[in-house]
């Protein structure tokens, strides 16, 4: 028999995990402050990114820290105060990135990557989404030799490690794939296994408008209204719900959890869960946390110290100009183009500060600069940029699995800069682990007890 769940948040990764669980028989309702999809997830580059076998990894070597540290490059921008932060997670994010280490953690998370494209098929299948899809890969371009030799060596590797496909392609492949730039390059690395979505904000959209058809709940409400029930709890910002109408799409989600489900309260009883809504309370046996970037602050009243950061990205869209074919990395600027239904998207690399600090679309500004030497760029569409925050985690792979102190609460989490590619793979697991069947691949390196109680 099916259980009742709520699901903490409609980003990709909440979503798809209502769907996948009513797919399964489950009663399901899903909660935000917003709408599906009008968070982290639309503002992404629109990638499904198979060949993301490794996580994204800190430079080591002390020319490219010192670069990082003098904001140098458009690949990394900080807050001073979100920087100061962010440090013991950042330490940890660069211990992770010594090489045998990052080699250890790439075995581990591309054990779940595998799985991006065929899980998001099957969620596009029951969501007739396909029409938002392009299956033409992923080019990654490169201005000097040294860098595409680098490049070349590295991909070799993955592909011989993990069977991942690409092509290398020169100045007359490039034209022939992207005819439009218009300043000569030294190469390009075509990954052919990644897909575009013309409308990542949509895809969301059409996974939930899915879910609702097939009889699933989509309710406004505040995840800090949470408690455990018989227990009392104080709803962060005053009325249920309250939260929802944030016109900030980098606002926190509340200041204060109450008492409902923090350290004090480490055994709950299994009597379930209630949250608050627009439509009143509602109550469920199992809940999942997907809270995306607020994640960090609301697992620490909780009670648990996992090592979770934020990574803010902008992006804007331009018309009128050249047209691209293939989301494009300018791998050495640090910036990407991505072909969108409302224009030539033009994403940001990733911004150190912290939850609601004032924009400074700095590295935005210089990739719409880079983006205009290679092409006619046409005009901006927004008057101002969009930006929100990556969930990230100092080991570089989601938190994905049970609350170890709280019976019925499930985290989905932490997926960093591909939560996008991930949702559909990290609800399969989830799924399986909340119906206690044996999970589709191993857990363990997921799970949130890998950071102790």
């Amino acid at each position: 028999m099916g259980q009742e769940i709520v699901v903490l948040g409609a980003g990709m990764v909440g979503t798809a995990t209502a769907l996948e669980l009513q797919s399964r028989g489950h009663r399901v309702t899903l909660v935000d402050r917003r709408a599906p999809g009008q968070e982290t997830s639309y503002g992404n580059a629109g990638a499904i990114q198979r060949e993301a076998v490794e996580p994204y990894a800190m430079p080591r070597d002390w020319r490219s820290l010192l670069s990082v540290v003098l904001k140098r490059g458009l690949d990394v921008n900080y807050h001073l105060r979100g920087l100061l932060a962010a440090w013991p997670q950042l330490l940890r994010y660069w211990q992770a990135s010594a090489p045998e280490a990052h080699r250890r953690i790439g075995r581990q998370y591309a054990t779940l990557i595998a799985h991006c494209t065929p899980e998001h098929e099957r969620l596009m299948t029951l969501a007739g989404a396909h029409d938002l899809v392009r299956r033409d890969g992923l080019l990654m371009i490169y201005r000097s030799e040294r860098a595409l030799d680098a490049a070349l060596r590295h991909s070799q590797r993955l592909s011989a490690d993990y069977g991942t496909s690409f092509s290398a392609l020169d100045a007359a492949g490039i034209a022939a794939l992207e005819p439009a730039f218009r300043t000569p390059l030294a190469g390009a690395l075509h990954w052919r296994d990644s897909w575009r979505v013309s409308d990542p904000g949509s895809l969301v959209e059409r996974y939930a408008s899915a879910f609702t058809q097939r009889g699933g709940r989509v309710l406004i409400g505040d995840a800090d209204s949470l408690r455990a029930n018989g227990k009392s709890g104080v709803t962060a910002g005053g009325s249920p719900g309250a939260a929802a109408h944030s016109s900030s799409r980098s606002a926190p989600r509340g200041t204060s959890i109450g008492t409902p489900i923090g350290a004090s309260n480490r055994t709950s009883s299994g009597a379930g869960w209630t949250v608050d809504t627009e439509e009143g309370p509602v109550q469920a046996e199992q809940v999942v946390l997907a809270l995306g970037p607020w994640m960090g602050p609301f697992a620490r009243r909780l009670g648990y110290r996992w090592p979770l950061f934020v990574k803010r990205g902008y992006h804007r869209h331009f018309t009128g100009g050249a047209s691209l074919h293939h989301t494009t990395l300018d791998a050495e600027r640090g910036y990407v183009m991505s072909p969108q239904r409302r224009g030539l998207r033009i994403t940001s690399g990733a911004e150190i500060a912290c939850l609601g600090a004032p924009l400074t679309p700095r590295q935005l500004d210089g990739a719409t600069a880079e983006a205009r030497g290679l092409l006619d760029l046409g005009q901006p569409v927004e008057a101002e940029p969009w930006m929100g925050g990556r969930p990230c985690c100092a080991d570089m792979k989601p938190i994905i699995g049970a609350a170890p102190r709280h019976r019925g609460l499930w985290i989905n989490c932490g997926h960093g800069h591909h939560g996008f590619s991930l949702g559909p793979a990290s609800a399969r697991l989830l799924a399986d682990l909340i119906e206690g069947a044996p999970p589709y691949v191993d857990d363990a390196a997921f799970s949130p007890s890998r950071f102790g109680r």
